[in-house]
């Protein structure tokens, strides 16, 4: 069968797509021009000698209006007509001679679209009224009436509805009895549009790559949903076997599709027949019209209570429906179950034979109406339906032929209109659906990407993009919409080249991540899915967009609470890819590595002010020096940061500590700490603290001390089943813990990486089993490895456990139940959640309650266990030779002069141990921060007091050494020996 394009209608007038021309047309039928059913003689007269100047026609059940051609005005008449005669119709006109495009009608209003995208509102019940403009502000393209409420659809694609709303046909998310007001359609924002239609109270919209859109009364199921819940904001009908849907139609409370395959399917009311299905049921989801099945239908038409459908390949028009008041020209007034042609008032089939190209049959169906409109292809009536713009590859090749050209102006505007609205964007890359095809994804990217390429090689046309991306588009990006067609802009967006200019981190990227950030979870979870399907390069592509607007970000750091907000945005949606990849890629990690964050690392000054003030190590010094009374406080310009102060005893440091610790248990613990050893040197915040750090953690930490169990003698330490300490203990050494990280220092606290992982709300595995007990977890391995028949024999276990001097059952009468091939999964699983999870539920959460005490979480979350791992305790990976690199020189000292020599050889010499404990002397720790060993720079001084005599000291704050100028390689070594067996307490 010959594919012919199809033309369609629907109650209250035509609506037309452009460009939609039947191949073949009808022959005029014995020289008529128009035919109303039911037949009203002296209307008909009337209408018949004005069909050439008639540009549009819609009724109601008592209204039948015609705008004349040119737009210059539409009359009224009155239905029923009667036989009697016609009654007088009414002429209205616009002000100002302006020009009407098209109109609709409901019961009491009508709507009509001037020539230049205005909207006006008609009251017939009010008397000597005018028509009122609404929505002047914007360009309309489309627009529908309901019998109490009114859509409009802008030429940027955002949807419009006023009038009642009692069943929730305008669609924006609650009921109410009406507004005058035009509002937005909200969960449509985003998703372009080709069609809009209006029910008694329910509404229609149709999206370019075929998806339906249903909203408001739903009390026969004219939704299509499978249900007669009425909605209030616009819900997707499943896609009907794959079809892709060309066209809809409204009626009283059904409704009618047509698909690109020339089918129809009809839903809702069923009463009277009119969905034509031989049945007088009401349907809830749509339904194939089997009677015209094996047809190509072209145009479709909804009255209040019937249906029309034109088939050209025949030459018929079928009705089916109410046909009370002849509407259906069935030659009597009664209902039909089935399609049936339409017949002439002689009983003959009304025929359109297929020789002729000339003309084009317009069908009206609107009330208890049904008009056929025989017209000229080239009146205006067959591009009544305006479309959104959207790009194609002629647009592109004008546009760039155009820079520079008189025709730039209007180019400018179209590249304007395109990339400001989400709508027209992503209408223009849709791909076509395939047949059998569940499209996930609608967008053609390969070809978006060839189009961006392509128009940003011109300067003019990628500013004028980043403009319009920046200064309208992002403000109107559809966070709020729950449907996947809206959220294809954020597909869409990352594959314009001007969103990886880094000069645009700040206007493009920022606001980005910031829409991203606010869609709710389910409009989440379908961009985590759309990331997951990206091609590798492509997902690389999309993290690094983020990673250069955060690392932009740090160059221009000024330390305010909006920098603070931009790069926290910019982390959360490193952090939702990071999440994607976890779970579906599996790309290397270090693709998300932002060395450029490694200096911000500094817990503490993000919870004082987050980050409204920020001290260097100087302005530290200075504000030391004015708490210890050496400087006074008019001498300095700086605001004292709020700080915690510790006086401790090295001879009784852990009783020190939690006895001071208990007493400051309520309050907020996100402060400056300052530590004093009894008997040394007065508060200090550097190299004090990192030692009392040390020493501290070394001692709670000792197998001896008891608060942690070591398995086999481990190097890891984990929670005890039963501990003998009080569980508050395990809250303080959380606090502490806290403390650590928040005041910058790192110390060695043994923990597994299961530890990190539960702090992040991640499940601790085998593999983390495996690290902190070889043996079991090297054992439980080998049950998961062992597929022989003889397994119960070879292991004999039971679903029970042995774990820190304690037997526990892991099920209900785990020790009686054997574990074999079927359950022995279940078996581990379980085995390391009662380690890592049941065992210590209790100390666990409150050594979690303690470190959450002091570090914010929302930072916390920001990074990999692995990380913040890292971050806590630091590593052991000495770069000696680095080290030695970025050494300073100050007071006489240069890299060749003879002590210093002397000294990097006779440090090389010393053993691993003992470089660790120089660092102790210089520092105050043996560990190194995540920065690493070779960002740490050791300072040389000689102040001119100091001899040979003299040993070597340290100001562990800044790593300076003061470093005599010993003359012998034999006083260097004892010197150094000195330090480093001396390397506790502060004089």
């Amino acid at each position: 069968m010959e594919r012919r394009p199809r033309r369609r209608s629907r109650g209250g007038g035509a609506r037309l797509a452009s460009g939609l021309v039947p191949a073949s047309r009808p022959a005029e039928p014995r020289g008529a021009n128009l035919w109303l059913f039911p037949s009203a003689a002296p209307l008909l007269s009337v209408l018949s000698r004005r069909t050439e100047a008639t540009r549009q026609m819609c009724c109601t059940r008592e209204r039948l209006a015609v705008l004349e051609r040119g737009g210059a005005g539409v009359e009224v008449h009155q239905l029923p007509a009667g036989s009697d005669g016609a009654r007088k119709p009414k002429c209205i006109k616009l002000e100002k001679k302006m020009k009407i495009h098209s109109m609709d009608q409901g019961v009491e209003h009508m709507l009509i679209l001037s020539s230049d995208g205005k909207p006006f509102e008609y009251n017939y019940s009010i008397k000597h009224t005018r028509f009122q403009c609404i929505l002047q502000e914007k360009n309309i393209i489309q627009i529908t009436c309901g019998d109490y409420h009114s859509l409009a659809l802008s030429k940027g694609g955002v949807l419009f509805a006023w009038g009642q709303n009692l069943d929730g046909q305008l669609g924006v998310g609650r009921t109410f009895a009406s507004v005058p007001t035009p509002q937005i359609v909200e969960h449509l924002l985003g998703v372009p549009l080709v069609q809009i239609s209006a029910g008694e109270a329910h509404s229609m919209a149709l999206s370019m790559s075929g998806n339906i859109y249903s909203w408001g009364r739903n009390d026969c199921g004219q939704l299509g949903l499978g249900h007669t819940d009425n909605k209030d904001s616009p819900s997707l009908i499943e896609v009907l076997d794959n079809q892709k849907v060309e066209f809809l139609a409204c009626g009283g409370s059904h409704t009618a599709l047509l698909t690109k395959g020339g089918l129809v399917f009809t839903f809702g009311a069923g009463k009277y027949g009119q969905l034509g299905h031989n049945s007088t049921q009401n349907e809830l989801r749509p339904c194939l019209v089997t009677g015209l099945a094996g047809n190509s239908v072209t145009q479709i038409a909804c009255g209040r209570q019937h249906t029309l459908a034109y088939v050209p390949d025949l030459g018929k028009v079928f009705s089916f429906g109410s046909g009370k008041e002849g509407q259906l020209g069935n030659g009597g007034t009664h209902d039909q179950l089935i399609p049936r042609p339409m017949k002439l008032p002689s009983n003959e089939e009304l025929t359109f034979e297929s020789r002729t190209s000339e003309k084009e049959l317009i069908m009206i169906a609107g009330g208890d109406q049904s008009i056929l409109l025989w017209v000229e292809k080239e009146n205006s009536y067959v591009n009544l339906r305006r479309k959104i713009p959207t790009l194609n590859e002629g647009t592109v090749k004008r546009w760039i032929a155009d820079v520079g050209t008189k025709q730039w102006q209007n180019t400018k505007r179209e590249i304007r209109e395109i990339f400001s609205s989400p709508a027209c964007l992503t209408g223009s890359f849709l791909r076509e659906r395939i047949a059998g095809e569940t499209m996930s994804i609608h967008l053609d990217l390969n070809t978006a990407r060839d189009t961006f390429k392509e128009l940003t090689q011109k300067d003019w046309i990628t500013n004028m993009i980043t403009t319009c991306l920046r200064d309208t588009l992002f403000k109107n990006l559809p966070f709020h919409s729950p449907h996947q067609e809206a959220l294809e802009i954020f597909f869409l967006l990352p594959e314009c080249p001007v969103m990886h200019d880094h000069s645009n981190w700040e206007s493009l990227v920022v606001p980005f991540a910031e829409a991203v950030y606010k869609i709710h979870d389910q409009s989440s979870e379908i961009l985590e899915k759309y990331w997951a399907s990206l091609q590798e390069s492509a997902f690389i592509r999309l993290v690094q967009m983020f990673k250069t607007a955060v690392i932009a970000q740090l160059n221009y750091w000024t330390g305010t609470t909006e920098n603070n907000y931009h790069i926290k945005t910019l982390l959360e949606m490193l952090k939702k890819l990071h999440r994607v990849n976890q779970t579906k890629c599996q790309l290397p990690e270090n693709i998300f590595k932002v060395n450029e964050l490694t200096r911000l690392l500094d817990f503490s000054q993000d919870a004082y002010r987050r980050t409204i003030w920020k001290m260097n190590a100087e302005k530290k010094w200075r504000a030391f020096l004015r708490l210890a009374g050496i400087v006074d406080q008019e001498e300095s310009e700086l605001a004292l940061p709020p700080t915690f102060n510790l006086t401790v005893r090295r001879s009784h440091l852990i009783e020190d500590v939690l006895n001071q610790l208990n007493q400051f248990e309520n309050e907020d613990l996100r402060r400056e700490l300052l530590v004093s050893f009894s008997g040394e040197i007065g508060y200090d915040f550097g190299g004090v603290r990192a030692e009392f750090f040390h020493c501290l953690f070394e001692e709670m930490t000792r197998p001896e001390y008891g608060m942690f169990t070591y398995p086999e003698e481990a190097s890891y330490m984990w929670f005890p089943v039963k501990p003998k300490f009080e569980k508050k203990s395990y809250f303080f050494f959380g606090v502490l813990c806290g403390l650590c990280l928040f005041n910058c220092h790192v110390a060695n606290i043994p923990f597994p990486l299961a530890l990190f992982k539960k702090l992040l709300d991640q499940v601790p595995s085998l593999e983390d089993l495996k690290e902190l007990s070889p043996v079991l977890g090297k054992s439980l391995q080998t049950l998961l490895d062992d597929e022989g028949d003889d397994f119960g024999e070879v292991f004999h276990i039971h679903f029970n456990v042995h774990w820190d001097k304690n037997d526990v059952d892991l099920i209900p009468n785990g020790s009686h139940i054997t574990v074999d091939q079927t359950n022995k999964r279940d078996y581990v699983s379980k085995y390391v959640n009662y380690i890592f999870n049941i065992a210590v539920k209790a100390v666990y959460e409150e050594f979690q309650r303690g470190f959450y005490k002091v570090c914010d979480k929302e930072i916390i979350e920001f990074f990999h266990p692995e990380e913040l791992k890292d971050v806590i305790i630091g590593n052991t990976d000495y770069d000696w030779e680095t080290f030695e690199k970025n050494a300073r020189y100050e007071q006489g000292y240069d890299n060749s002069h003879p002590t210093i020599v002397m000294f990097w050889k006779a440090l090389h010499k010393l053993t691993l141990e003992e470089k660790k404990k120089f660092l102790v002397f210089l520092t105050g720790t043996d560990r190194i921060q995540v920065k690493g060993l070779k960002n740490m720079k050791i300072t040389f001084c000689c102040p001119e007091h100091l001899n040979e005599k003299d040993p070597i000291r340290a100001q562990t704050c800044f790593s300076v050494l003061y470093l005599p100028k010993y003359s012998t390689m034999d006083r260097v070594e004892e010197a150094l020996q000195v330090a480093i067996n001396s390397n506790r307490g502060f004089g």
